[in-house]
């Protein structure tokens, strides 16, 4: 043990030790604090009492989320239950704001066309089933005025035309069908008539057609399409679409001209139904025309 004492093994030890108490002591008088053994003992557990205190922290929480599961439970499907009431709120909200802007583009499309009568905002119900020319039914029937082959349209432009009702119901056959015909005309030269008819290929891309064009037309792309009213089914000047591209007909006769509709038939909500119009035709021939 004297050898030990007297060894240079110890000496460091000790130099060792020293140097450690020397360090700590300097920690603390560095920071403004007098020495004492209460204050050296306070720095030293310092780390371990903050590990000791996170750690009760967490069980503290553990357990209280045992005692306390069905507290918790019950507070948790309340807070659930004020989320759905919420939503609900926020969706008749959104319900009513498309409601009242429906309301405002009816007003404006009265203002444009003051001979025209039209049935309250109808919302679309759906769309046919494996329709390519996406007709859809509409949540106004005869108990609203409507009857068949009266126009429909958007604030945008045409649609399409009603050809089934029901008493609350009815069913509208759109302008990418070619079974629906309208007489059309360019309004940038007022003197290039056409009739709109759709077609399977050009539905496909949500296009329409202007048909039996004189093949010395004068539309350009980015011509507006709009109804030229002398069929009677139809009122007069109601936009339909702009030209994306023309052609002629593999006859060589006459031309045609690729038309996007002004509204997106395939992501309708509402429309508006034309039940009467200045010049509309109700005989029954005239009807016939469209099947």
């Amino acid at each position: 043990m004297r050898e030990f004492l007297k060894s240079t093994r110890f000496k460091f030890l000790l130099a060792f030790i020293a140097f450690l108490v020397g360090i700590m002591i300097y920690s603390v008088t560095k920071g403004g604090y007098s020495f004492s053994g209460a204050s050296f003992l306070n720095t030293i557990t310092k780390p371990i009492r903050f590990v000791s205190n996170g750690f009760s922290v967490k069980i503290e929480n553990i357990v209280d989320r045992y005692e306390n599961s069905d507290f918790y439970y019950i507070q948790n499907q309340e807070l659930q239950k004020k989320i759905g009431e919420l939503n609900k709120q926020l969706a008749d909200y959104d319900d009513l704001k498309a409601e009242v802007e429906e309301l405002r583009k009816l007003a404006v499309i009265k203002e444009e066309h003051p001979d025209s009568v039209f049935s309250q905002p109808a919302e679309i119900l759906g769309y046919i089933a494996n329709d390519p020319f996406k007709s859809f039914t509409i949540d106004r029937g005869y108990a609203d005025g409507i009857t068949p082959y009266s126009p429909v349209a958007t604030s945008d432009g045409i649609v399409g035309i009603v050809i089934e009702v029901s008493q609350y119901t009815a069913t509208v056959r759109t302008i990418l069908s070619p079974d629906l015909s309208i007489a059309s005309v360019c309004s940038s030269t007022n003197a290039d008539f056409g009739i709109i008819e759709g077609s399977v290929i050009t539905a496909e891309n949500n296009m329409t057609k202007l048909t039996h064009l004189n093949i010395n037309h004068q539309i350009k792309n980015g011509d507006l399409i709009i109804t030229s009213g002398s069929s009677g089914l139809f009122p007069k000047d109601y936009p339909i679409g702009t030209v994306k591209s023309t052609g002629v007909e593999t006859n060589g006769l006459t031309a045609y001209a690729e038309i996007e509709p002004c509204t997106d038939i395939s992501r309708l909500h509402a429309v508006f139904v034309i039940t009467d119009f200045a010049g509309k035709k109700e005989t029954e021939n005239e009807a016939e025309n469209t099947p």
